[in-house]
């Protein structure tokens, strides 16, 4: 999941370091080189370092494919989450590669990080996956509400929708990803920045609603928490940025952040789900052998 938050957070180094072209063509960099040459600079050198960590992560995959494979008994919700993060970074590096050929379009560089947001996303679901044997005891010793597992719903689909707002205040202003000749996305920056506020404290609410409906011994209230906690820090560097002029290390945090709490919501949701729902208790073993022999009793008396 490391390697997923680094493509977002790399992607942003390039984006606001004006390197989104400094390998002008994909896959290779040029038509005539593989990598870059040493006239293209340190863009060149940007752009393709985010292309290598692609490679990496297939590299990380794929030994989590093999060790998932060869272990005694396999489990196929690993295999099956492992394998769909082999397929969404090829479906990365494809759009990654599409924005380059659309010289940067705001449009395409904003779907090349929801993309990079769902690999981080079956990451997530890898490692709860991973994890789950090891905390099944502690998962079933506290029982969430329908309210909670409704509440924890909301939470990612509020949080799934700030992302898609945030790319259009990113497509908005500044930070294109290699001039300011770089198409923008014909929004009202302010406007969709003031939206983009309003659905992170929508959010914030619903996190803290989660909070208060979760049992204080569940392993997802405390998950809940944290992602609390990141949410507010991701806020404050949101506002702090959006009052500085967008300064681009701000701009990094903030993608950081982002990534964060998406992770967060992800686990969160998966935590509270993977726990069994609030039941009736059973009537007592002597009740039900009443209630099955009730019926033959009144037809004998008939």
């Amino acid at each position: 999941m490391a390697a997923a938050v680094a493509i977002i957070v790399t992607g942003g180094v390039v984006r606001v370091t004006g390197s989104g072209l400094g390998c002008p063509d994909w896959p290779s960099c040029t038509a005539q080189s593989l990598a870059p040459t040493t006239e293209m600079g340190v863009h060149g050198a940007i752009e393709f370092g985010n292309r290598m960590l692609t490679g990496a992560l297939c590299a990380v995959v794929g030994w989590l494919i093999i060790a998932a494979r060869l272990q005694r008994e396999p489990s196929r919700a690993v295999l099956r989450a492992a394998w769909a993060q082999f397929w969404v970074i090829v479906l990365n590096a494809v759009v990654g590669g599409i924005t380059v050929w659309m010289r940067l379009s705001p449009y395409i560089v904003a779907a090349h990080f929801l993309a990079a947001v769902l690999l981080l996303t079956t990451a997530a679901v890898t490692l709860e996956y991973v994890q789950r044997p090891a905390h099944e005891a502690a998962a079933t010793a506290a029982v969430p509400t329908r309210r909670a597992i409704l509440l924890s719903r909301f939470l990612t689909a509020g949080t799934a929708l700030l992302l898609v707002v945030g790319t259009a205040a990113t497509g908005s202003g500044p930070h294109a990803g290699d001039s300011s000749a770089v198409q923008r996305m014909p929004f009202d920056w302010a406007g969709v920045t003031a939206v983009h506020g309003a659905v992170a404290l929508g959010c914030l609410v619903l996190g803290c609603l989660l909070f208060a409906a979760l049992p204080a011994a569940s392993p997802a209230r405390r998950r809940t928490g944290v992602f609390l906690a990141v949410f507010l820090a991701q806020g404050l560097i949101g506002v702090f940025q959006s009052l500085t002029s967008l300064p681009a290390v701000a701009v990094i945090l903030h993608l950081f952040g982002s990534a964060l709490v998406w992770a967060g919501a992800v686990r969160v949701v998966l935590a509270v789900n993977r726990q069994p729902t609030a039941v009736p208790a059973e009537r007592p073993a002597g009740d039900q052998l009443s209630a099955r022999l009730a019926p033959s009793t009144t037809a004998a008396d008939t």
